[in-house]
Parts: C-alpha cells; sequence; structure tokens
C-alpha cells in the first residue's frame, strides 16, 4: 500500500502493509558540567551535561514499556542536513518528526518502541477467504514511537526546546519540508496538551494533506530533563488509516521520564 510522501517523510520510517520500523540512530562526545542555573532553577545544582555512554544507560530498554517491543533497527537518523524546510523557522518542528533533536547537541541516542501487534478477531476475512481489510487496518493499529535523547552544555537545552516551541506558534499555518528528495506539505501545525514531564515539555501536531487518503496527523512531544532533550515522535498507521484519534505513546513517555529523574 503505498503511503502520501508527507507521511514517510515525517514519520522517518520504512512502513509497509507488514511490518512497522523507524529508523533510529546514535552520537557521542564527552561529558562536562554546564554552567550555573537561571531563575527558578538558580538555587539547583548545575546540570550535567551527559555523554553518549550515560544517555545509552538511560534510554529505554526491552523490558521498560509494558506490552511494547524496544530495540534499535539498522540504519540511523537522518542527518540534519538532508532534512530542509521551504521555512527556516519550521525546521525545529519538522526535524522533531524525523527524530532529530534541536540546536547542536553534544551527543545523542536512539530507540524504537513497537506497541504488541493486536490479533485480528476471528472470522474477520475477505470473500475470498483471505484478510479483511478491516483486519489488515486493525494489525496496523498499534503506536510505533522513536524516543531520542540528547543532551547539551550550557543552557543549549533550554533553547532546543524554546526553539520547537516558536516554531510551533510560528509555523500553525503549515509549511513545506524534504528529506532526501521526499517531499511533503503539511496544512497546519498545532500545539497539544504535553506529558508535563521533566522540568518542561512541549507536544504538538502537524496535519499532512494527503490528498485521496484525507488529513493524516502525525504527533510529537519534546521534554527538557536538566540538560536532556527527550524527542518522542508517534506514528499509527492503522489508526491514520481508519481515522482514529491517536497521539503520542503516554507509556513510552512514562517509562523514559522515570529513568531521567
Amino acid at each position: 500500500m503505498k503511503r502520501s510522501p508527507g507521511v514517510r517523510l515525517c514519520a522517518a520510517a520504512a512502513v509497509s502493509a507488514l511490518s512497522l520500523a523507524l529508523v533510529t540512530g546514535c552520537g557521542d562526545d564527552g561529558s562536562k558540567d554546564s554552567g550555573s542555573g537561571s531563575g527558578k532553577d538558580a538555587d539547583k545544582p548545575a546540570a550535567k551535561t551527559l555523554d553518549a555512554g550515560a544517555l545509552q544507560r538511560l534510554i529505554i530498554a526491552q523490558g521498560d514499556v509494558p506490552g511494547q517491543k524496544v530495540g534499535a533497527v539498522e540504519g540511523g537518523v537522518p542527518d540534519s542536513s538532508k532534512v530542509t524546510s521551504d521555512d527556516a523557522k519550521c525546521l525545529p518542528v519538522l526535524r522533531a518528526f524525523t527524530a532529530i533533536a534541536p540546536g547542536d547537541p553534544v551527543a545523542h541516542t536512539s530507540k524504537m518502541a513497537t506497541e504488541n501487534v493486536k490479533v485480528p478477531k476471528a472470522g474477520a476475512t475477505s470473500p475470498d477467504g483471505g484478510k479483511s481489510a478491516d483486519s489488515i487496518t486493525e494489525s496496523m493499529n498499534l503506536d510505533v514511537t522513536v524516543v531520542t535523547l540528547a543532551s547539551y552544555e550550557g543552557d543549549g537545552a533550554e533553547q532546543g526546546l524554546q526553539a520547537v516551541s516558536d516554531a510551533v506558534k510560528a509555523c500553525a499555518g503549515g509549511f513545506s519540508g524534504e528529506q532526501d528528495g521526499e517531499k511533503g506539505t503539511f496544512t497546519k501545525v498545532s500545539e497539544e496538551k504535553s506529558s508535563g514531564t521533566g522540568d518542561a515539555s512541549v507536544a504538538f501536531t502537524a496535519t499532512n494533506d494527503a490528498g485521496k487518503d484525507g488529513a493524516l496527523p502525525l504527533h510529537a512531544e519534546v521534554a527538557r530533563h536538566g540538560n536532556t532533550l527527550a524527542v518522542y515522535t508517534t506514528i499509527n498507521i492503522g489508526a491514520m488509516m481508519s481515522k482514529k484519534a491517536y497521539t503520542v505513546s503516554a507509556p513510552v513517555v512514562k517509562a523514559q521520564s522515570a529513568k531521567l529523574k
């Protein structure tokens, strides 16, 4: 089944009727202490900038998210230079949907969490004895979430989160983007209620104009935990096909947030 370029672009995904896979990747660098805090965090100890090894120990792993498989997929998160927008101020939103952390992190790593496949209801077959369209759609009604953890020096994490928040507001009317030649147009971007995890967070959705497929929403959230940003991107092809609402996977956010406390 052919998907719209926008879905492939924003999900950073290779998606087929038989499998769902989101690209993951990792980076590395040294570890340093950040500068002192400011504002309401001024009385707190300076947050540490985690190195790649620390991020890899803190990111979700198999067994951390009940009912979901967690692992890595061969390949990597797209290089940020390969993800572009016709409007530079919208890049933080587009890159979040392609699992790229905002700003200039010193280290990053990613994992994929896939909800266990739901068993189609008995008797859900087509007239020729094959699986019915409804049963196929139901079997694809599962959340696939990419989590990217990125660490920053100084106030890099705060600036990165602010850039995403600003982009959500500035790009409310939509924008176009491209990843490795795949182009997509998004008719609107809107803020959603975030999980409220970490020191601050922002959740948002971008609606892809998929033509005959109708409006297809994609969901993401970015949360700051000290000098670390957690970027969550969730796609649910079955929900999209059946026009059912879905959001960033709450179990994944809960599990990852617990490991960052």
